[in-house]
């Protein structure tokens, strides 16, 4: 019975003998580690599982190994992490107010971009031609240009009209700049009357716009086509003569 006992336990080890190589083969090897590790630290821009496996050698277990390298930063100063299922290294969540000195170059809109933002913003959808008939001036393709730079604006689809013209509308990063949790929460007619931005004395019907917050094209309103040179699209076909006596910003003045 003892000596049953004993050639039991000898391959009980060594059947724990045999699944240890199997459990250390589960484990990227130092070498895959380090490819991944230079793939996602030279890009700039997150990178997903599959763009990842293209790169590496064949038969390497990418998300095995991704796991495997986030586990390996978790408490370093620098992390692995996932966003919108895209890999990329960032700086520790609680190392954030090392940042806070970063100096940031400040950048002053010009007048009629913050009258094109604003026509925007309460107008939207709205194209080119409707903000230059609101303003009474012509728009500058470089105002326009200014404004998508920020990312306070974006194209949002064609209007079913003639010519088919750009349709403009906010974004998320001009509610964040201006901390506004939702469109509907844009200042109205009192609140611009009591700030002095609109002269007390309006003409009889005169209105502000409720903007909205739908996101949806409207019925009036095509899809970008993909790939849309927006370069082009922007720019007239032909140059809009400019007032009488002055130029883009009317009679004897630039727009901005």
């Amino acid at each position: 019975m003892q000596e049953g006992e004993a050639t039991m336990a000898s391959l009980a080890e060594v059947r724990v003998e045999e699944a240890e190589p199997m459990e250390n083969e589960s484990q990227a090897r130092p070498e895959e580690l380090r490819l991944l590790e230079a793939l996602l630290f030279a890009s700039n821009e997150p990178l997903d599982t599959a763009t990842l496996a293209k790169r590496m050698p064949d038969g390497v277990d990418v998300k095995a190994a991704l796991e495997q390298l986030q586990a390996d930063y978790a408490l370093r100063g620098v992390n692995l992490v996932r966003v919108a299922n895209k890999w990329t290294f960032r700086t520790a969540g609680d190392l954030a107010w090392l940042m806070t000195r970063e100096s940031t170059e400040t950048r002053r809109l010009s007048r009629a971009a913050i009258e094109v933002l604003a026509i925007i913003a309460y107008h939207q959808p709205v194209t080119r031609a409707e903000i230059e008939e609101i303003r009474g001036v012509v728009t500058s393709k470089g105002t326009l240009d200014v404004l998508l730079e920020t990312g306070w604006i974006k194209p949002r689809g064609r209007r079913k009209t003639p010519g088919r013209p750009l349709t403009f509308g906010t974004t998320e990063d001009f509610l964040s700049q201006f901390t506004l949790e939702q469109l509907g929460d844009l200042p109205g007619l009192e609140e611009l009357k009591g700030t002095g931005l609109l002269d007390s004395r309006l003409p009889t019907g005169f209105s502000v716009p409720t903007p909205s917050d739908d996101p949806q094209l409207r019925e009036d309103e095509d899809p970008l086509e993909p790939g849309e040179d927006l370069d082009l699209a922007l720019a007239p076909a032909v140059e809009p003569e400019t007032p009488e006596g002055g130029n883009e910003g009317g009679e004897g003045g630039s727009e901005d």
